[in-house]
């Protein structure tokens, strides 16, 4: 290599490594050279400048205390502490699965004493006998255990690709017991600053590691099967989608992947085309779109871990607030992923009255040689036509039609978080989510909800005992979803769902002469009821969740909560000039109120019709005008203010008028 060439590529070189090392420093934190490989994949810190004088705030959620800019620099949502507490609760359950295998035990915070009371009015006599079986052991086969904070050589290894504040990581070092080390990485030069300050400031720094690079390019560095993150947290501005390809080569062998997506615009079924390009599925407008968003999400993860001979678990999903978050396990087996095919499946949902269809898009067509065998399924399942209201359908997904929730794995965290209250600020919430979740059916996909069935045929709505105990009484199974307070979740077909909405409509009659013979609700109605509905209300159509009233939906904790605006280098959307554009934007495309007094006045200036016909009783107190027109009113109401006829127009010179002149 000539002089020439060499002498710029040295400049390059050293030039990073002193503001690699001028950034380290800064933090107290030192920094060696940097890797070689990142410098590849371009993922060394970037230049970004830094302003000397930052307003910051101080911010106590959990077991952690994290400080932050006040401008928007880098991103933090008070509102998802429901999804940091549930993601903690997970994630030690997890461990607490993973460790026992290794014959470590994990010691929860507040936990201790509960267990206490448990075992000792419950399993007395197992545990005398643990107690001589223990005492019989020798030193060094007591069991291990793991501590909160504590760095465990055989635990989790945990990687947060997109950190920000690195509130989540800081929590789970010091929430969450069992593990070896969290990796809080950011793209962000100012984040990963701020990441370090925190974990400073909570003295975290043994077991979280601040790490700034592409978060795509450090999964895929880490694809070997020795340097496999045993835990992943996904939770991107917007779409995950970029990320869930290396997010699946990078999880361990069984490993728990965390995917939050707050595109539910997307997802919802605003923009098919646009759900497609990033999730390989196309979402329906729907009732059930929430639950149906969940359902796409776990299909487009199992559909990129298939690329690699891997599929996924589901274990639980949510749809809470503006977003839906799923936890997986990832696996690896060739004869596995030969029935992901079968999993999936593609909605077939009706334009008028909303009837759903599910198509499998494979089926196992037997066994030979003790292998099954896969082919592909036959279809479509309904006609070209709605049975029901003769209307077409439209075509989506193809979306995960298997169930979404491990409900053994979710009674243990939701028994875990019940017996230990304190632990998290939403404990309450995170319960009655839970208890949803686990009285759900699982085998069940999509809902209806009792508005959409009483809007198509046009009758009042039932209540949900009734409608519930109707389904009971005729031998099916109902659910409510955690995903909609209105839900009805169950296995009785199309047929019998509308059997029992007209068998409500004869005791809640519609006037028949306003439909329109080609509506669905005419259709519909006007077809006898096969199934005779008995709406006595059973004890068991009110479920347990119901019955206590536990705390299922968000309460508003702020004002114009919900998802904020994206981080920006100096925080340019943030502050008062923010809080002034959504005062100005706020119901921008309504009318704005009038003022009463005006609108008093307004009406005054029109008769009233009532009194015209002497049956107006309010006197003074009708908002309408009770005076007599006047002459003057009389005279501007001339003919000519009205249409004007022939006779009204000046005959032209020379024109006859009079009698028999038409």
């Amino acid at each position: 290599m000539s002089r020439a060439r060499i002498l710029p590529w040295l400049n390059l070189t050293l030039r990073s490594a002193c503001s690699l090392c001028r950034a380290g420093f800064m933090e107290g934190q030192p920094q060696g050279l940097p890797n070689p490989a990142e410098m590849e994949n371009g993922t060394e810190p970037c230049g970004e400048e830094r302003p000397s004088e930052i307003q910051e705030t101080t911010v106590t959620e959990g077991a952690a205390k994290i400080a932050f800019p006040s401008a928007n620099e880098v991103f933090y949502n008070p509102v998802q502490e429901f999804n940091r507490d549930l993601t903690c609760a997970v994630i030690t359950e997890f461990a607490r699965i993973q460790l026992a295998a290794k014959g470590i035990q994990i010691k929860v915070p507040g936990e201790k004493d509960v267990q206490k009371v448990v075992v000792d009015l419950s399993e007395q006599e197992e545990e005398k006998a643990e107690m001589k079986e223990g005492a019989n052991l020798a030193p060094g086969d007591q069991p291990r255990t793991a501590a909160v904070g504590e760095i465990c050589e055989e635990g989790l290894r945990v990687l947060e690709g997109l950190a920000a504040s690195g509130l989540r990581s800081i929590r789970f070092a010091r929430e969450v017991p069992g593990l070896q080390s969290v990796v809080a990485n950011d793209a962000s030069a100012r984040a990963v600053d701020l990441i370090c300050r925190n974990v400073q400031l909570n003295g975290v720094a043994h077991l979280v590691h601040p790490r700034q690079a592409d978060a795509r390019m450090l999964m895929y560095q880490h694809q070997k099967v020795s340097e496999r993150f045993d835990v992943i947290d996904l939770d991107p501005y917007g779409s995950p989608a970029p990320f869930l390809d290396a997010a699946v080569q990078a999880v361990s062998e069984g490993g728990l992947l965390c995917v939050t997506c707050t595109d539910m615009a997307v997802l919802a079924g605003n923009s098919g085309e646009t759900c497609y390009s990033k999730y390989g599925a196309m979402a329906l407008k729907s009732r059930a779109c929430h639950e149906m968003a969940l359902r796409i999400v776990l299909h487009s993860l199992d559909l990129r871990a298939n690329c690699y001979q891997r599929f996924v678990v589901p274990l639980l999903s949510i749809s809470a607030d503006f977003y839906v978050r799923v936890f997986v396990r990832v696996f690896t087996g060739q004869a596995k992923v030969k029935a992901s095919a079968s999993k999936q499946a593609l909605v077939f949902q009706c334009v008028g009255c909303g009837t759903f269809h599910l198509q499998r898009l494979g089926k196992a067509s037997g066994a030979a040689g003790g292998r099954v065998k896969f082919s592909a399924a036959c279809g479509p399942p309904v006609a070209p036509e709605c049975e029901h209201c003769g209307q077409r359908h439209q075509l989506g997904g193809p979306l995960w039609a298997e169930p979404i929730h491990d409900l053994d794995f979710v009674g243990r965290v939701l028994e875990a978080v019940s017996t230990n209250p304190g632990r998290f600020h939403t404990s309450e919430r995170i319960r009655g989510v839970l208890s949803v979740i686990t009285e759900e059916l699982p085998d069940v996909p999509l809902y209806y909800t009792l508005d959409q069935l009483s809007s198509t045929i046009h009758c009042s709505t039932p209540s949900l005992l009734q409608l519930r105990s109707a389904l009971l009484h005729a031998g099916f199974q109902v659910s409510l979803s955690h995903a909609c307070k209105n839900a009805v979740k169950t296995d009785a077909p199309s047929s019998a769902l509308w059997d029992i909405m007209r068998c409500w409509e004869k005791e809640c009659p519609v006037k028949r002469e306003r439909l329109s013979e080609t509506s669905p609700a005419f259709l519909i109605l006007s077809v006898e009821p096969r199934l005779q509905a008995n709406f006595t209300i059973r004890d068991d159509a009110n479920p347990s969740s119901r019955q206590r009233g536990l705390k299922r939906f968000q309460a508003n904790p702020e004002a114009n909560w919900g998802p904020r605006p994206r981080a920006r280098p100096g925080g340019k959307a943030a502050g008062e000039a923010m809080e002034e554009r959504r005062r100005l934007h706020q119901n921008k495309r309504k009318e704005p109120a009038e003022d009463p007094v005006q609108r008093a006045a307004r009406l005054k200036t029109f008769p009233c019709k009532r009194f015209k016909e002497g049956t107006c009783q309010r006197g003074d107190e009708c908002c309408y005008s009770h005076s007599s027109p006047t002459p003057e009113d009389a005279a501007e109401a001339t003919p000519s203010d009205g249409p004007k006829t022939p006779y009204q127009n000046p005959p032209g010179p020379g024109v006859a008028t009079g009698p028999g002149v038409d």
